[in-house]
């Protein structure tokens, strides 16, 4: 299948297509470029460096949050556009499951994307990669939710995940945020993902969302919507209005 992947969730803008399931054509670009001067542009390279036109797409995977409120809500409104024209559905896909599948096949050990929120919080969850047991022994791996996505401070979920026992590699733009404090603090055994697995990739987004269209849970494009987990900044300032 031929399906667009797109990924606006945080200061990366990602963009992939994956045709019969190869990566056809990827693009990525984190250098504090706005997401609405740069997403359609990089669509437009991505299909055309992949030699497929629009109406050859099935499927269109976009990242449905947490992250950033604006990020979210340009990448979806995109996605919705170009569903809405060209009548296919939509695989939403979680973000933090998107960066916990840059780091496939970790066997043994949890992937934890921690996301800065700001406000001394993370956009965060915990996965683990499962072997499926099959009998030509392909070597695939179910990605497994051990910690549910939420927003929390940073001190609350590295005491979950010391409970575990495990070691834990973790990955997303709130690594460079709070390294040092992880070191000092984090009494697990534990590694950060290198720069290359570090934020969003559109291929994780790609693969995960194909899964999603196989299992027959992607949604139309009128009825995708992104997931923020908390109110925006402008939301709380209005309630506080309200409360005064």
């Amino acid at each position: 299948m031929n399906i667009l992947a797109i990924d606006s969730s945080g200061l990366t803008a990602a963009v992939a297509v994956m045709a019969d399931g190869k990566l056809a054509a990827e693009y990525t670009v984190n250098n504090k470029k706005t997401h609405s001067q740069t997403l359609l542009p990089m669509i437009d390279e991505v299909m055309k460096a992949s030699g497929l036109e629009p109406k050859q797409l099935e499927c269109i995977a976009v990242s449905r949050g947490p992250g950033s409120f604006t990020g979210l809500r340009i990448g979806s409104a995109t996605a919705k556009g170009l569903g809405l024209a060209l009548n296919i559905p939509i695989a939403e896909v979680s973000s933090l499951e998107a960066l916990a599948y840059n780091l496939y096949g970790n066997e043994g050990c949890i992937i934890c994307p921690i996301m800065d929120a700001r406000r001394q919080e993370v956009y965060t969850a915990a996965y683990e990669f499962v072997p499926v047991s099959d009998a030509e022994n392909t070597g695939t791996y179910e990605i497994k939710q051990i910690i549910e996505e939420k927003a929390c401070p940073l001190d609350e979920l590295l005491k979950e995940l010391e409970k575990t026992g495990k070691k834990v590699i973790f990955n997303g733009d709130g690594v460079p945020v709070y390294r040092e404090y992880i070191v000092n603090n984090f009494k697990q055994k534990f590694a950060f993902a290198p720069e290359t697995l570090l934020l969003q990739k559109a291929s994780s987004v790609a693969a995960l969302g194909e899964l999603i269209y196989r299992n027959g849970t992607a949604v139309s494009a009128d009825e995708h919507v992104p997931v923020y987990l908390r109110k925006s900044q402008a939301e709380r300032e209005r309630e506080a209005d309200n409360e005064h």
